[in-house]
């Protein structure tokens, strides 16, 4: 996938973007700012934390980095390269609904055994209280645990304390309202 190679070939710019929903010319344009950003053509999971906390400056965003990176990383070897990269970006930003939810859900499914318990739902929506620092917080006084609360309280159907992939994606498609309580501070950064 790597094979140490960073520069882009029109056959992997072919390859992205019949998987994508990016353009051709779109991948050479990301191609310039990926590698500007990572030279090496591969993405640390420092470097994205850097990239992040230029996104949110008001908060910390160093938490959210490491699971939006765990989630980028689709071979699981600690770094993502340019197609990891548009591949997630493309999801993020231009995928359809269903797509976006199974995104998300493998971002709340920290220890990626196929369900999300209360735990781990707690362990991302508090790094996104401390990605966005106190702007959110000032709207509305709800905690990250009541967050969780709630959310589970609509999404696991049969009260087993965890949420499976059908759980989330059925109630999320119906309640409109908690995707924004899931993505507050989706990805659309860089």
């Amino acid at each position: 996938m790597g094979h140490g190679d960073s520069r882009l070939t029109p056959s992997t710019v072919n390859e992205i973007a019949s998987s994508t929903e990016f353009s051709e010319k779109e991948i050479q344009q990301w191609y310039k700012s990926f590698q500007k950003q990572c030279p090496s053509g591969m993405l640390s999971q420092i470097d994205f934390k850097v990239m992040y906390g230029q996104v949110f400056p008001n908060g910390n965003a160093e938490n959210f980095a490491e699971h939006t990176f765990r989630t980028f990383d689709e071979d699981k070897n600690g770094t993502i390269n340019f197609r990891e990269f548009m591949t997630a970006l493309s999801v993020t930003s231009r995928g359809s609904v269903d797509d976006k939810l199974k995104w998300a859900f493998n971002m709340y499914d920290v220890d990626l055994d196929g369900g999300i318990t209360k735990d781990e739902m707690l362990e991302v929506i508090k790094a996104i209280y401390k990605m966005v620092g106190n702007r959110l917080l000032t709207t509305d006084k709800v905690t990250p645990q009541q967050r969780v609360d709630e959310i589970f309280s609509k999404m696991d159907k049969d009260h087993d304390d965890k949420i499976t992939a059908e759980e989330f994606t059925e109630v999320a498609k119906q309640d409109p309202s908690l995707v924004m309580l899931l993505q507050t501070g989706g990805t659309e950064e860089c």
